[in-house]
């Protein structure tokens, strides 16, 4: 009986000692490593968020200056916006005065045209250029009218002429472009 009571202990130990070495090992060996895994993992985790936040940080900043200079360099949008119907509206009437260019009122509403011409430019306001072929980002197509010396799809004449603000698109400039004439038509030129 005593061979089976070594054996029977000897038999239990080593099932139950590699189980239980293994649980109570793994919580001291966890214990042990723990508090500094834990504190590197802490410490990477405060580093990693300080590094995202001093980005998005410089970001923002980077963001609100671009922003600040767009606001600043387009403030003007609005006011110039408006203005341009009161040009067009001078420049009909100069087209008026241009009868008898000798007159007083031609002469003084040239140095007016110069002086908003000068304004326009100081402010970054461009005309645009309406010659040669149509670009819908540039032109608005208010009619097509046939032509055999002008090419298809080229401006003929503006209608009202367009302006943008240094990269910006003020008004675009209407505009009448060429078409190709009908078959009947050119024939009986």
């Amino acid at each position: 009986m005593q061979a089976d009571k070594q054996t029977a202990p000897e038999a239990e130990a080593p099932v139950e000692n590699p189980e239980t070495a293994k649980e109570n090992a793994a919580p001291e060996a966890a214990a042990e490593l723990d508090p500094w895994e834990q504190l590197e993992a802490e410490a990477a985790k405060w580093k990693d968020l300080s590094l995202r936040t001093a980005a998005e940080m410089d970001n923002l900043r980077k963001r609100t200056a671009r922003e600040r200079e767009e606001a600043v360099r387009y403030s003007n949008q609005r006011l110039l916006e408006e203005l341009l119907p009161v040009i067009d509206n001078f420049e009909m009437g100069m087209q008026a005065a241009a009868q008898d260019t000798s007159s007083m009122i031609y002469i003084g509403m040239d140095m007016v045209r110069r002086q908003l011409n000068e304004f326009l430019s100081s402010q970054g306001v461009e005309e645009l250029a309406a010659s040669g072929a149509f670009d819908p980002n540039l032109h608005d197509a208010v009619a097509q009218e046939e032509s055999a010396e002008i090419k298809e799809g080229d401006i003929i004449r503006v209608t009202r002429r367009g302006f943008k603000l240094r990269e910006r698109l003020l008004r675009p400039a209407s505009v009448v472009v060429s078409k190709a004439p009908t078959a009947g038509e050119g024939g009986a030129d």
